[in-house]
């Protein structure tokens, strides 16, 4: 049974998590699949600094889900909305994987609302091959068939099988809602391209950050989108895969400890 974090709801449904104090805010938007608890490390150390709020995506945890067939752009409204709830002002944003497209979404729709954003194994411009192929499962996981077991052979490395940062995914995907899991899927896999042109005009401090052993997230990917923006720069974490920030928690957190002092 999965340890819960105590969480408070918007008035619309929005389920978070709201340590720590500081003059830096930093939102935390977890990837499909996960819910909160996959930010513990970052939640543990960077609230010792920050008022850190950490968030549930829509249909995961215990976020209520986006009505309708919600595409990409759904969730950016929502997290605007979210962060307009809470009156939080203008914010720093660190996104994993689906949480690094809805980032990149408030960065091109929404750059007032930004101090700093941080995209962590996020996507740019897949290749047509990786396009059908998550959109292949994108269709089969919407049908019903999800297979939860799937996602660990591509996040993981083998020979991680035995470790903490595994058991805890595992446990998150296997108590993921499927139809909440089903739409953040969808809008995932049609999503990479929305946004994927605002970078030259993003202006705010943007750290691209990524484990060298992501097939999906690439370095190649993390490198293009900080060249691409004015003030980018890029980590990559040697050794490591999708799920970075589980795997290798202390020097992600350092990186984004490190990101948060950046002039903005």
């Amino acid at each position: 049974m999965l340890q819960t974090l105590q969480r408070s709801k918007t008035k619309s449904g929005a389920a978070y998590v709201d340590s720590g104090s500081g003059d830096e805010v930093l939102v935390l938007i977890h990837g499909v699949g996960m819910r909160i608890e996959a930010w513990g490390p970052q939640i543990e150390q960077l609230s010792k600094r920050n008022r850190v709020i950490a968030l549930d995506l829509p249909g995961h945890g215990l976020s209520a889900p986006l009505e309708g067939r919600p595409d990409l752009s759904n969730f950016v409204t929502w997290l605007a909305s979210v962060i307009d709830e809470l009156e939080l002002g203008a914010v720093n944003i660190a996104g994993h994987s689906m949480g690094a497209l809805i980032t990149t979404g408030m960065a091109a729709t929404a750059p007032e609302r930004l101090r700093r954003i941080a995209l962590l194994n996020g996507v740019y411009k897949r290749t047509i091959a990786a396009r059908q192929a998550v959109e292949a499962r994108a269709g089969e996981i919407f049908t019903g068939a999800f297979d939860r077991e799937a996602p660990l052979g591509r996040w993981f490395a083998p020979d991680e099988a035995n470790t903490d940062a595994y058991r805890l995914v595992r446990a998150l995907l296997q108590e993921v809602n499927a139809e909440g899991y089903a739409a953040a899927y969808r809008a995932f896999a049609t999503g990479d391209t929305l946004y994927c042109d605002c970078w030259p005009f993003v202006t705010c401090p943007a750290l691209f950050l990524t484990g060298d052993g992501d097939p999906n997230s690439t370095p190649e990917m993390a490198k293009d989108m900080a060249e691409a923006a004015q003030n980018g720069r890029t980590a990559v974490i040697r050794g490591h895969r999708h799920m970075v920030n589980l795997t290798a928690p202390e020097e992600v957190t350092a990186a984004l400890d490190n990101w948060l002092t950046w002039a903005a």
